[in-house]
């Protein structure tokens, strides 16, 4: 029984999910075709389909696509390499933390978006705009991450590698990264999600080349099919994007019992 019982558990929540897409997908076909809804404003999902189909046999939309998915990667790995380093450093020095711990709480519920007419003035509708709105949102949720990464390392373990003599680098190479590692992936997971939305966003309001951009054009311009298609696209590209933060954390995690107990 508990044999059979391994299988249907992991393929019972990828079945229950597509099952969802599927039912919402049939709620967008029939609320138009039913008359409840107007088709000017919410089109068959059908319609968007043959929309997308369109759109993916046209030079733009992958050109756009590249822009979109090279700004969110270039965003999100500064983000993750000047969170880290922060991270590491501030949770390792007990002054630097208490120092620092206002300015971060001070600091991290800013909304990016707020920061949107001062990159506009700087910078205006190129890539360093989104840049600055991706780095600034996807740095906290990787720094706190860090933090709390280090703040968790067991002092008695950290004492014990400093009386054998360990180095600074040892200590973070040997005790602080192995416990902060779990946290740093969380932080990743997070921040990926965080810098497709604001490429996405950065796009659409300030005019940075990409998906977003598209979307802004095609609804001032009324395409609305053509509308539809592309956020529907976005929202795979969503998807998609959570699908590699997870499969990053298994791969990098496969030692940890957390991962190990949802394989097993």
């Amino acid at each position: 029984m508990s044999v059979l019982a391994i299988p249907v558990d992991r393929w019972r929540r990828p079945a229950l999910g597509l099952l969802g897409v599927v039912l919402a997908a049939a709620v967008v076909e029939a609320l138009p075709r039913l008359g409840l809804v107007d088709e000017r404003f919410l089109p068959p999902f059908s319609r968007m389909v043959t929309g997308l189909t369109e759109q993916l046999a046209l030079a733009e939309f992958w050109t756009a696509l590249g822009q979109t998915l090279g700004g969110w990667a270039l965003g999100l790995a500064i983000a993750m390499i000047a969170g880290v380093l922060a991270g590491v450093v501030i949770g390792s020095v007990p002054l630097l933390r208490a120092i620092t711990s206002s300015t971060i709480e001070f600091l991290r519920p800013i909304p990016s978006v707020a920061l949107i007419p001062l990159v506009v003035l700087i910078y205006g509708s190129r890539l360093p705009s989104a840049l600055i709105l991706i780095v600034y949102a996807a740095f906290w949720q990787v720094l706190v991450q860090v933090l709390y990464g280090v703040a968790d390392v067991d002092p008695v373990v950290r004492d014990t590698a400093r009386s054998y003599r360990f180095s600074r680098w040892g200590v973070i190479r040997s005790v602080v990264w192995p416990t902060t590692l779990p946290y740093v992936v969380t932080g990743f997971r997070l921040a990926a999600a965080v810098a497709l939305i604001l490429e996405i966003t950065a796009e659409l309001i300030i005019g940075v080349p990409g998906l977003g951009r598209s979307i802004g054009v095609a609804q001032s311009s009324g395409a609305v099919t053509e509308t539809y298609a592309l956020v529907l696209f976005v929202g795979i590209i969503g998807v998609a994007v959570n699908g590699f933060a997870r499969a990053v954390e298994k791969r990098t995690l496969r030692w940890h019992t957390s991962v190990r107990r949802d394989l097993a």
